[in-house]
C-alpha cells in the first residue's frame, strides 16, 4: 500500500528536549527510524524517572514503501543463563501512588537483561540513514550540559525519591543542599555521558560482555549479587515479530500483542461519536473491565513520521528502577523482575518477559491515519482506548484527545480526573461502581505521544511535546505544541 495521503513528518514525544532531538535528525535529512533512535537515546538523557539505556522496549515499523508494518521486541529477557544465584535477593519498597500504596522489589536481583540499545541499533542498521555517531551525539551533550527538570517528571522523580536517590542516585537527583531537585533544577549527569559516548563508539557491542557497559554490568552483578551473567549479555538479539490486527472505526489497526491488550477494549465499545457524556464514561468503564492492579508504568513513548510516510512509534521502560546505577556511567538497571504485574508463568533464562506495551498504527484505504503508544503501565490499555477513540471515532483533534479527562477501572472502581460530567460520574455509580476522583491531572493516566494526519499530540500528564517539521523549517513556533 502506496500511502495517499501520509502522516505530517513530525514527531511526538515524553519530553521537549526528546523532540527536539528528533525534529532535529528529521530536518537533517534522516528516516523515521533516525528520528526516533535519536530521540530515544535523548530520553535515555532526559528522561531518566521513565527510561534508561539499561530498559527494554517494543516498536511498531510502518514501511511506506512496502505498505506494511512490523513489529520489534527488544523488551528485557529473564537472566540466568549459565547459571543462577540462588541466594540472590529483592528489597520491598512501599511507594505512594495517589490514594494507595504500592508495594515493589528492587534491588539489582530485579534487575533483568537489558535491551534497548540492541533494540535501537537494530531499528537503525533496517531503517537508518544518519550516521550511528551523528544520532549519539545530541543525548551525550544533553547528558553533559544539563538540562532541566520538567514539572511532571519532578513530580514523579518526587513520588519515586525512595528509590532514585539510593546509592549513586543521590549525586544524580539531590542538589549539593542535599534537598531533592524539583522541576526547573538542573539534570546533569556526566557519567551518563560517558556511558553514552561507549554506545557511540561501541553500539550494542557495549552491553556485551566484552563492551564498556557490560563489563561494567557484570562488575556490579558480581558484587552485589545480581542475576544477570555474561552468557545473557552474549545471547540477547532483539527480534521481529508480526503485529496482531484488529478492526476499529473504518481501520485496521496494528500492534503487539500486550500483556493487558487493547483489542478486546476497542472491540466492545460502542460508537462515540455524538455520545452523551453519560453514555460515554458508562462505554468506557465497561469496556476497560477486567483484572488490573494499581502499578507504576515509568515508562515514555515517542512517534516519528518522515516525508517518505514512514512511520515509527517506540515505547521503553525501566520499570520502576532497581536503585542501582552503574557506578561510573550513572545508568540506571531496570527492575522488571520486582514488577509483580509483569511476572506471570515461570519464565525460562533468555525468555522475553511480559510487557503492557502497545504501539500502534491505524490504516485506512489512504495509508496511516493514526500512530500512537503511551507510558503508564497497566493504564496503557485504557489511556490508548480513550484517545484512539477520540480521535479515529469521535473526530477529536489530536492534542484536544490528548488533553482530554480520562478514567482507569482497577475492578469494581474507576479512577477519574478531574472534568468529567456529574451526569457521567452518576452513570458510572448508577452501574454499581465505586468513582475515586483524582484532585488533578497525573501521570497515573497515562502518557500518550501520538501523530495524525491533523498533526500531533503530547501528553501533558509527562512535560510531552509535539513538533511538525514544516513548521520547524518555515513558520516558527506556531508549528511547535511544547506541552
Amino acid at each position: 500500500m502506496t500511502p495517499t495521503t501520509p502522516l505530517p513528518p513530525g514527531i511526538a514525544a515524553g519530553h521537549p528536549a526528546t523532540a527536539a532531538v528528533g525534529l532535529e535528525a528529521l530536518a537533517d535529512g534522516g528516516t523515521a527510524a533516525d528520528a526516533a533512535v535519536a530521540a530515544s537515546l535523548a530520553s535515555c538523557a532526559v528522561e531518566v524517572v521513565m527510561t534508561g539505556l539499561a530498559g527494554g522496549g517494543h516498536a511498531i515499523w510502518w514501511d511506506a514503501e512496502r505498505g506494511r508494518a512490523e513489529h520489534l521486541d527488544f523488551f528485557v529477557a529473564m537472566p540466568g543463563l549459565g547459571g543462577a544465584r540462588p541466594d540472590a535477593e529483592v528489597v520491598e519498597l512501599a511507594v505512594p501512588f495517589g490514594s494507595e500504596i504500592v508495594h515493589y522489589a528492587i534491588g539489582i536481583a530485579s534487575c533483568g537483561v537489558p535491551g534497548v540499545v540492541a533494540g535501537l541499533d537494530e531499528v537503525w542498521r533496517r531503517h537508518g540513514r544518519l550516521s550511528w555517531e551523528r544520532l549519539c551525539a545530541p543525548a551525550i551533550a544533553l547528558a553533559r550540559e544539563g538540562v532541566a527538570l520538567p514539572p511532571a517528571h519532578a513530580a514523579c522523580l518526587a513520588m519515586l525519591a525512595p528509590v532514585m536517590t539510593m546509592r549513586e542516585g543521590a549525586e544524580i537527583f539531590l542538589r549539593e543542599d542535599g534537598v531533592l531537585k524539583d522541576a526547573g533544577d538542573e539534570l546533569r549527569q556526566p557519567g551518563l555521558a560517558r556511558a553514552l559516548e561507549a554506545v557511540a563508539g561501541e553500539g550494542p557491542r557495549a552491553f556485551r560482555p566484552d563492551g564498556t557497559l557490560g563489563r561494567a554490568l557484570l562488575a556490579l552483578c558480581d558484587e552485589r549479587n545480581g542475576l544477570v551473567t555474561a552468557d545473557d549479555l552474549a545471547a540477547y538479539r532483539p527480534v521481529w515479530r508480526e503485529p496482531a490486527g484488529l478492526a476499529y472505526a473504518g481501520t485496521r489497526i496494528l500492534t503487539r500483542e500486550a500483556l493487558t491488550p487493547l483489542a478486546p477494549v476497542l472491540s466492545s465499545l460502542p460508537r462515540l461519536r455524538g455520545a452523551p457524556p453519560a453514555r460515554r464514561a458508562l462505554a468506557l468503564a465497561r469496556a476497560l473491565s477486567g483484572p488490573d492492579v494499581v502499578g507504576s508504568g515509568h515508562t515514555t513513548n515517542l512517534v516519528t513520521a518522515d516525508a517518505a510516510g514512514n512511520v515509527c512509534v517506540l515505547t521503553t521502560s525501566l520499570g520502576l528502577g532497581s536503585g542501582d546505577f552503574l557506578p561510573e556511567f550513572q545508568v540506571h538497571l531496570n527492575s522488571m523482575l520486582g514488577e509483580s504485574d509483569l511476572l506471570g508463568a515461570r519464565l525460562e533464562p533468555g525468555e522475553r518477559m511480559a510487557s503492557m506495551m502497545s504501539p500502534l498504527v491505524a490504516l485506512d484505504a489512504a495509508g496511516v491515519a493514526l500512530a500512537a503508544g503511551s507510558a503508564g503501565g497497566t493504564r496503557i490499555r485504557s489511556a490508548l482506548a480513550q484517545v484512539t477513540a477520540g480521535v479515529l471515532d469521535e473526530g477529536l483533534p489530536p492534542q484536544d484527545a490528548v488533553d482530554r479527562p480520562r478514567l482507569h477501572r482497577v475492578g469494581r472502581v474507576v479512577h477519574v480526573e478531574p472534568g468529567f460530567e456529574p451526569e457521567a460520574l452518576e452513570a458510572v455509580e448508577g452501574a454499581g461502581l465505586t468513582v475515586t476522583p483524582w484532585p488533578a491531572r497525573h501521570h497515573y493516566f497515562g502518557g500518550v505521544s501520538l501523530v495524525s494526519r491533523a498533526g500531533g499530540g503530547a501528553d501533558p500528564r509527562r512535560s510531552g511535546a509535539a513538533l511538525a517539521l514544516e513548521a520547524a523549517a518555515g513558520a516558527g513556533p506556531a508549528g511547535s505544541q511544547p506541552r
